[in-house]
């Protein structure tokens, strides 16, 4: 089956169950084929016809090609972003908020199983809409004979709305690797959900040379890793955050960078503060905590996590004391 038939199915698959935005595939190939035949010399063989390739700028398709798939990107990784956070908000929510999720009648979370196939689900979809989206591009470098399609995508990266890169993603696949093993340590034997494309099959945390790499095999195509050493202090990231342009740093790592005290947090960071690794500023404030990788790294690099939660302690209680004390000589006037 060709992916653009795949694709509508699985798209109309899920219209059916809830509204999703997604990849106007089979439109955007319309316009891709519209523009070769407005391009056609008048006269050409029919070889020539099949091999034809308009110019590298076309204001036909750069008009409309990428305006329309810049918006469908946007909406698909909104929508993305929008429900990862609640599933993984509903997951680490206590459980009188759970009791209240469930009595709104969001019965479809209202278990273990549930929540596995939500993340299943989000994961599918993410992945559906990456490939969708690489080969559209792949098309019009083709149809072209240029690199705009690639430096379209680079642009896209720039402008945080690539789909994998989502910091919900990566949080998504800390959290299947947190079911699993709580599943083990209960020993507890729950009835398998129905199958979804093996999704997660290939997804782990693993040490290269005591380095940490989250990766995951989304597809025979798509592989996603997540390199889990902060490029400040160095070291396995502990309470770590994702900046909005996608780089994961320890939380008082990303304070110290960003030039900012602990007690005020990242919000106050001004918007000049530059990642310390791509050098984009502004990319503070959108900061995401990465709360189930947290409680991944906890469970995986025990004897680690432990000797970093007490120096980072006394840090923090340094840095609060000093913050106050300055506080309190402001206000007397000492």
């Amino acid at each position: 089956m060709k992916f653009c038939k795949k694709y509508e199915e699985y798209m109309q698959g899920q219209k059916e169950k809830k509204n999703l935005p997604g990849v106007g595939f089979k439109k955007l190939k319309k316009i891709l084929k519209r523009c070769r035949r407005n391009h056609l010399p008048s006269r050409m063989s029919f070889t020539e016809t099949i091999n034809h390739n308009c110019s590298r700028e076309c204001p036909v398709c750069d008009g409309t090609f990428f305006p329309e798939l810049l918006k469908e990107m946007e909406d698909v990784v909104g929508w993305f972003n929008e429900n990862a956070q609640k599933l993984l908000e509903l997951h680490l929510a206590s459980g009188f908020t759970k009791c209240l999720t469930w009595l709104r009648g969001n019965s479809r979370k209202k278990d273990h199983l549930g929540l596995i196939q939500e993340g299943k689900d989000l994961v599918n979809y993410a992945l559906i809409n990456a490939v969708a989206i690489r080969k559209i591009l792949k098309k019009y470098d083709k149809i072209h004979e240029s690199k705009q399609g690639q430096a379209f995508k680079t642009q896209v990266q720039k402008m945080r709305i690539e789909i994998l890169q989502s910091p919900w993603l990566c949080e998504l696949m800390a959290f299947h690797i947190n079911l699993k093993e709580s599943k083990k340590e209960s020993g507890a034997t729950v009835a398998s959900p129905p199958p979804v494309h093996a999704l997660f099959d290939g997804c782990a945390l693993t040490f290269d040379d005591g380095k940490p790499l989250l990766s995951c095999e989304l597809s025979d195509s798509v592989k996603v890793d997540i390199d889990l050493t902060c490029s400040i202090c160095l070291d396995t990231v502990f309470d770590p955050i994702s900046l909005t342009c996608g780089h994961i740093y320890c939380y008082m790592c990303a304070c110290s960078a960003a030039s900012v005290n602990v007690v005020d947090g990242l919000k106050t960071a001004e918007a000049t503060e530059k990642c310390p690794l791509c050098r984009e500023d502004g990319v503070y404030k959108g900061a995401v905590h990465l709360d189930e990788l947290n409680i991944l790294l906890k469970r995986s690099c025990r004897d680690y996590w432990e000797e970093r939660r007490k120096t980072e302690r006394a840090e923090r209680l340094q840095q609060a004391k000093e913050y106050w004390d300055y506080q309190c000589r402001s206000f007397t006037g000492i």
